[in-house]
C-alpha cells in the first residue's frame, strides 16, 4: 500500500463554508504513483472524494466520470487503496487485517469507517463488535481494528457487506410476525416473566431485539431499552454479544403480537389477523375508477419536521406527495386532492431541494397558513379534517366508501440501525368511539364546522385497521419489487411508543377513510437512506411504487 504514494503529503483543516454545525472538511494533499498532484477532501458524514482532474483512468471505476469531485465508490479497487494510503499514512496494512489509527475524530465516525474499509456503512455494528475496548464516539490516538473477513473485496478482504437478511424476509406480515413469535421462548426467574431469544449470526440487539419485539424505534427508547435488556441478561458489553446469547426480554416490554398466551395484547392481535383475512378487497380496475384519494405531506412551513444527515423531513415528503399526485392524474381516473400546498412551488415536484420551504398551508376554506402563529396540533388536525370532510363530499355525490383512501407521507428520526420504509395503520385498540375537535382548533374553518366530529363502531375499527394492513402490505410488495428499501423487522405497526406512552398519530386515527395509513419513507438518521431521500430519481421511483400498490390494492 505504501508504495502506492509517490512523495510525503499535508493534511490541513480547512474553514470554509460548511452546513451549520458540521466541522470543516479535511483537505490533503497527496501525488499518484506518477508524480501528479491530487486533492482529497474527507467530509463529515459524506465521506471521502478525490479530486479527478489529474486522477489516472485506472484509479477510476468503469464509466465514472472525472470531472469535478470523484466520490470514494467511483474509484477502481486501485484507486480505493490508494486513497485509503493518502489520507491515512499511519495506518498498517497487514496480512489479516488493517489498524487504523484515529487522527481526525471530528470528521470520522464508525459509520463512515465501515463506508470506507469494509464498503457499507450498515457495518457499523460488526465493526464496533471488533473493537469491544473502544467508545463509539472517536477519540484522537485510538486503533481500530479491521479485520479482513470484514474489510471488503476492494481493499483485499473477503467481506461483501452487510448480511442482515433471515429467512424471514419473504415472507408476509402475519407469517413474519408468526415466525419471529416462533423464536421465542418464555420463562420466569427471581427477575420475573420474560421472553427468551436466543441470538442469530450477523444480529445486534437494537435491532433484531429491541426494535423487533419493542415498539420502540427511536434512538433514545431504543438505546434504553437495550441497555435495560442487557443488564437482564447478564451481558456486560452489547457489542460483544455473540451467536446463541441468551436474551431475556421482561414480557412488560413485548408488543401485542409477541405477549404471552392469554394476554389481552395477543388476542386483540389476533383479532385484527383474523378480519384482514375476512377482508375482501375492493375492485377498481387499473384506472382506479371510482376512487377518492387524499394525500398528506407532514409537516412543512414554520416545521421542518425530523433533522439528520443535512436533511430535513418536510419538503421531501412534500416532493413525494407532489410526485405521486402527477402519476394519478396522468395515468388514472382517480380523484386526487392534497391536504398542504406549498404556495412558492404549487403541486410541483423538483429535482434539486437546497433550503427548507418556509410558507405552507392547510387547503382548508379559508386556507390556514402554517406560519407559527397557531399552536401545531392545529395544523395536524386540520389534515384529517379536511380529509374527512372530502371523502364526507364523495359520499355524498353516491360515491363508495370503500373506495377512500388516506396517505400520509413522513420521514423519521429514528435508531440508526433501522433502514428502509416504515408503515403506520390505525390500531383498532387505540381508534376513539367518539371524538370532536375542540373550537380553538378548528381554526374557524368551513371544514372545521362541517367535519371535526368522528364516530366509529367497533366493526368500523376493525375494518379500518384490517384494510389498512392489506395496502400496507401491497405497498410493501411494490417497494420490494422495485428494490426500495424497506424496514427489516416489522415494518407494518399499528402504535407508536415513544416517551413513555403509546399512540396511533391523530391523521389516520380520527380518519374516516375506508383506508389509512402514515408511510415514513425513511431514516434520517440511517445514511444510506438519507442519500436515497436526496436522490430525486428515488424519489420518483417511490412515487411510482405507490401508484403501483394502490393499483394492486384495488384489484380482487
Amino acid at each position: 500500500m505504501g508504495g502506492l504514494i509517490g512523495r510525503s503529503l499535508l493534511l490541513v483543516p480547512v474553514a470554509f463554508a460548511a452546513a451549520a454545525q458540521e466541522p470543516a472538511p479535511i483537505l490533503a494533499h497527496a501525488r499518484t504513483p506518477e508524480g501528479r498532484a491530487i486533492l482529497l477532501r474527507f467530509q463529515f458524514k459524506k465521506g471521502l472524494s478525490v479530486e479527478g482532474k489529474a486522477l489516472p483512468r485506472a484509479f477510476l471505476a468503469k464509466g465514472v466520470d472525472p470531472g469535478g469531485w470523484v466520490p470514494f465508490e467511483g474509484l477502481s479497487p486501485e484507486g480505493k487503496r490508494w486513497a485509503l494510503a493518502a489520507l491515512f499514512p499511519e495506518d498498517q496494512w497487514r496480512q489479516g487485517e488493517v489498524r487504523h489509527i484515529i487522527r481526525h475524530p471530528e470528521v470520522e465516525s464508525v459509520w463512515t469507517l465501515a463506508a470506507l474499509f469494509t464498503g457499507h456503512g450498515q457495518n457499523y455494528d460488526r465493526l464496533m463488535a471488533e473493537n469491544p475496548d473502544l467508545p463509539e464516539k472517536l477519540r484522537d490516538g485510538d486503533t481500530w481494528r479491521i479485520p479482513r473477513s470484514l474489510l471488503s473485496v476492494d481493499l483485499g478482504g473477503t467481506g461483501r457487506g452487510p448480511d442482515r437478511s433471515q429467512p424471514e424476509d419473504d415472507l408476509d406480515d402475519e407469517a413474519r410476525v408468526a415466525a419471529y413469535r416462533g423464536l421465542l421462548a418464555f420463562g420466569e426467574d427471581a427477575q420475573g416473566k420474560y421472553a427468551a431469544y436466543r441470538m442469530r449470526k450477523g444480529e445486534a440487539l437494537y435491532s433484531s431485539v429491541v426494535i423487533r419485539y419493542t415498539d420502540r424505534v427511536d434512538p433514545k427508547g431504543v438505546s434504553e431499552l437495550a441497555d435495560r435488556i442487557a443488564k437482564r441478561s447478564g451481558i456486560a458489553d452489547v457489542r460483544g454479544i455473540q451467536p446463541g446469547q441468551l436474551i431475556k426480554i421482561p414480557v412488560a416490554f413485548l408488543a401485542d403480537p409477541f405477549q404471552s398466551e392469554g394476554s389481552s395484547g395477543l388476542a386483540e392481535d389476533r383479532e385484527i389477523r383474523a378480519e384482514v383475512r375476512r377482508t375482501v378487497r375492493v375492485e377498481a380496475g387499473p384506472k382506479l375508477k371510482g376512487v377518492r384519494i387524499v394525500l398528506d405531506a407532514g409537516h412543512g412551513g414554520v416545521d421542518p419536521g425530523a433533522r439528520a444527515n443535512g436533511l430535513w423531513e418536510s419538503d421531501f415528503v412534500y416532493d413525494i406527495a407532489m410526485r405521486v399526485r402527477r402519476l394519478l392524474e396522468q395515468e388514472t381516473e382517480a380523484q386526487v386532492s392534497s391536504t398542504i400546498l406549498y404556495p412558492g412551488l404549487g403541486l410541483k415536484s423538483r429535482e434539486l431541494i437546497r433550503t427548507p420551504s418556509r410558507t405552507a398551508e392547510i387547503l382548508t376554506s379559508p386556507p390556514f397558513a402554517v406560519d407559527g402563529e397557531s399552536p401545531s396540533a392545529v395544523s395536524v388536525h386540520l389534515r384529517w379534517v379536511l380529509a374527512n370532510d372530502l371523502f364526507a363530499a364523495f359520499r355524498r355525490t353516491k360515491g363508495d366508501a370503500q373506495k377512500t383512501l388516506f396517505l400520509s407521507f413522513h420521514a423519521d428520526s429514528l435508531h440508526p440501525s433501522a433502514r428502509g420504509s416504515m408503515i403506520y395503520v390505525p390500531g383498532a385498540a387505540l381508534v376513539p368511539t367518539t371524538f370532536a375537535l375542540g373550537g380553538a382548533k378548528t381554526a374557524r374553518v368551513a371544514e372545521g364546522r362541517r367535519s371535526s366530529r368522528v364516530a366509529f363502531t367497533g366493526r368500523e375499527k376493525l375494518q379500518g385497521e384490517a384494510r389498512s394492513r392489506q395496502f400496507s402490505e401491497a405497498l410493501l410488495n411494490a417497494l420490494h419489487r422495485d428494490r426500495i428499501p424497506v424496514h427489516a423487522n416489522r415494518p407494518i405497526r399499528n402504535v407508536i411508543y415513544r416517551g413513555g406512552g403509546k399512540w396511533v398519530p391523530a391523521v389516520i386515527r380520527y380518519s374516516t377513510g375506508a383506508t389509512k395509513a402514515l408511510i415514513e419513507v425513511a431514516n434520517l438518521t440511517n445514511e444510506d437512506d438519507a442519500a436515497n431521500l436526496r436522490d430525486p430519481e428515488f424519489r420518483e421511483r417511490y412515487a411510482a411504487a405507490v401508484v403501483n400498490a394502490i393499483r394492486a390494492y384495488y384489484r380482487k
